[in-house]
């Protein structure tokens, strides 16, 4: 594909690579993706394990706004901590999304009709989890006070307001980037695949959760706009990938499922829940690049993955 060729060679003049980490902020800047997003990852961890608001919840790869965290927040979680690669979200944002958020949790609003049928059965006929964001729970999370509370660390981010605390931590490169066991979950939607090193990554996650945390990811393994097919990029050699990552700041990681399934078992974690999404068409063995011939065919054909685990 000659466009994201294009893309990579661009990006190493001046200024290109800035340009293209800021133009494109991603779905987390509209409240009812982001109210889903907390919605299917909390109500599935309920289902396996976790049994309590967590009190510090970390995201990564938070995107055009904080609107996952803010959701958390407004369902009890006290401390959320947003690590990105580049600096994307705006406060603007945030502000308006913490309106609109605690509209949709004080109706009760039903999780969004398109997408994620995988959690429906967790639900109630009105399609809320009201088993765990309970009525009374609501009602001491989202008072004025707390509201004002968290308005207070959006604007302030990084200084915290009493018991509430929100910081943005950019880049964020390693385990050093926050206090060991300081975490209760960390969780990612649609990011992981971008992420160049996940045994760093999952290492780093390990470091930060108590004991009993959890963590909980939904991967994307699809092009991303790569290539025609789905999977098309493992048909590409390392040096034709290396040009069409250029200095972008991030692009994807070609990392497989199983590879992260393995990383994830290797650091300590024990599995709670898997489900992987497959895709029917795609390329065929033999149309790969040298480097991925070990594939398995379970790989081959899977496209996303949502998994959540625990720290023994």
């Amino acid at each position: 594909m000659l466009k994201p060729i294009f893309k990579g060679l661009i990006s190493y003049l001046p200024g290109m690579s800035s340009f293209f980490s800021k133009r494109n902020p991603g779905s987390s800047s509209t409240s009812n993706y982001c109210y889903g997003v907390f919605l299917k990852h909390i109500t599935i961890l309920w289902e396996n394990g976790l049994k309590k608001i967590p009190n510090t919840m970390v995201e990564l790869g938070p995107g055009g706004s904080f609107g996952i965290g803010i959701a958390a927040m407004l369902s009890g979680v006290n401390n959320y901590y947003a690590l990105d690669v580049v600096p994307v979200s705006r406060t603007e944002n945030n502000l308006e999304m913490l309106k609109e958020l605690a509209e949709l949790l004080k109706k009760c609003d039903p999780r969004p009709r398109k997408g994620w049928p995988d959690f429906d059965l967790y639900l109630n006929d009105s399609l809320f989890p009201d088993d765990i964001l309970q009525p009374d729970l609501l009602a001491a999370t989202l008072t004025e006070e707390r509201i004002d509370l968290i308005l207070s660390a959006i604007k302030d981010s990084g200084a915290g307001t009493g018991s509430i605390r929100m910081e943005y931590i950019v880049p964020w490169q390693d385990k050093g980037s926050l206090e060991n066991e300081s975490a209760d979950l960390i969780l990612s939607h649609s990011v992981m695949e971008h992420v160049e090193d996940i045994d760093k990554a999952y290492s780093a996650m390990y470091e930060w959760l108590k004991p009993g945390g959890f963590i909980s990811h939904q991967i994307d393994f699809r092009s991303h706009g790569t290539a025609y097919e789905w999977n098309g990029y493992w048909t590409y050699s390392d040096i034709m990938w290396r040009i069409m990552n250029g200095k972008l700041p991030y692009l994807i990681n070609r990392q497989s499922c199983s590879a992260h399934i393995d990383v994830l078992l290797k650091r300590g974690f024990e599995i709670v829940y898997l489900k992987k999404r497959y895709e029917n068409h795609g390329i065929k063995r033999a149309e790969l690049d040298s480097r991925w011939h070990a594939i398995s065919d379970d790989d081959l054909k899977c496209s996303g993955l949502f998994i959540q685990a625990k720290k023994r």
